[in-house]
């Protein structure tokens, strides 16, 4: 079956609402969307209303606009944040409506700006935004991202195409991953929802006590805490029991490391893309659960104020194993975009927790959930570290030590 751009589109927007965010009949949608991306955008609204949203609210966003700021803003005029959508989006998690983020970046849209500066507003930004990120990571509300390319994101990724073209290849390189293409995507998106299930259910079963990681500059340790819960694909919003998939696309199960227990090297497998900044060439060494030491070959400035953000920012709050053979991975693709370069390999996190991967977490005081092994931050950053060189144990509660992946692979299932 052949079908046209629009087809596409209108089946991606559809996609975002039903199985991304879950939308319900008479909720309120907050959608938080790239002027660039206004097309898609739009459709999101009206599959929205088709789906029963009482109120679609669209809070836009504009990174030439934020360029701007940084490019010819006083710099002594940086000890405030604008806050109008921030605010929106803060009401709307108290009232519990849905969330769906459309993102179109450019990969290096800060690059060459003062990184003090960008460090100093990013920080200020999640002080901001912290009541409303715990309500994401506490998976309270349903909320889901997907992406729309832009030219400089496409150009980034194929640049030896022209930027017509670069931008349909990119277009049709996420309809590809995200299912669009196949003969019913909510059925495709189901079977891989199940295969997700299937993993998580596996290692919550086994409740390994420590992970041992294994690859080409990477002899790392980390500790599990005794209640851990594995996570991905499907979630369910504690406030009112609607199932959503948080990432389109999303090939990963994840859980929480113990923060006090990682030990040893860990080398990205990929670069990472973080405020308009592109960290490449970097690894981390680890003690006691905190980065003592960075090293890399660009935008290592940059990850140092990362990880100094607060306490929380120099450990880790997410463990998450994907399969190389994931079609994101397949695809051969760099993609400098988190959301997809994520879903194409085995990842860690430095930062936030979220707190429905350690049992009852999102009951308990900030205090009880450190005691269990969670770490806080304003912060939660991933970074990908797998490889089709990867091998992955775990260790049982006895003491055992069972492959959980060989050679960028699961071990176990089917």
């Amino acid at each position: 079956m052949s079908l046209s751009f629009e087809e596409k589109l209108d089946r991606y927007a559809e996609l975002a609402v039903k199985v991304g965010v879950g939308l319900q009949k008479g909720q309120r949608l907050m959608l938080r969307g790239a002027v660039e991306a206004a097309p898609l955008v739009r459709l999101v609204v009206e599959k929205a209303y088709q789906a029963g949203a009482s109120v679609v609210e669209v809070l836009w966003d504009d990174e030439a606009s934020a360029l701007a700021r940084y490019r010819f803003a006083a710099p002594d005029t940086f000890n405030s944040i604008p806050t109008a959508a921030a605010d929106a989006l803060l009401k709307g998690g108290e009232n519990g409506d849905a969330l769906l983020a459309i993102r179109a970046n450019d990969p290096d849209l800060l690059a060459g700006q003062n990184p003090e500066i960008v460090t100093k507003v990013q920080r200020m930004n999640m002080e901001y935004m912290q009541p409303f990120s715990r309500r994401i990571t506490g998976k309270e509300i349903n909320w889901s991202i997907a992406a729309a390319p832009v030219p400089a994101w496409a150009e980034k990724v194929f640049p030896d195409l022209t930027p017509e073209d670069a931008m349909a290849k990119l277009w049709e390189t996420i309809f590809r991953i995200c299912r669009v293409d196949q003969d019913d995507p909510v059925a495709a998106w189901t079977k891989h929802l199940d295969k997700l299930a299937s993993w998580r259910a596996h290692l919550n079963a086994k409740a390994y006590r420590e992970l041992r990681y294994k690859a080409p500059g990477t002899d790392l340790i980390l500790g599990m805490p005794d209640n851990q819960y594995w996570m991905g694909g499907r979630s369910v919003s504690s406030r009112n029991d609607i199932d959503f998939v948080a990432n389109l696309p999303t090939e990963e199960v994840f859980s929480a490391p113990h923060r006090e227990k990682a030990e040893g090297v860990v080398t990205a497998s990929k670069p990472l893309s973080y405020a308009g900044t592109l960290i490449d060439d970097f690894s981390l060494t680890f003690e006691g659960g905190r980065v003592v030491d960075v090293k890399a070959g660009s935008g290592e400035a940059i990850f140092k104020k990362l990880i100094e953000t607060d306490e929380g920012a120099s450990r880790l709050g997410e463990v998450a194993l994907v399969p190389h053979s994931s079609p994101i991975s397949a695809s051969g693709i760099l993609f400098y975009n988190t959301l997809f370069d994520e879903n194409a390999s085995c990842h860690l996190a430095v930062g936030k927790a979220y707190r429905p991967c350690i049992v009852d977490g999102v009951k308990m005081s900030d205090d009880e959930f450190k005691a269990a092994g969670g770490n806080d931050s304003l912060t939660h950053v991933d970074f990908m570290i797998g490889s089709e060189e990867m091998d992955i144990d775990g260790v049982t509660e006895s003491g055992e030590v069972e492959a959980i992946m060989r050679a960028g692979e699961f071990a176990f299932g089917d």
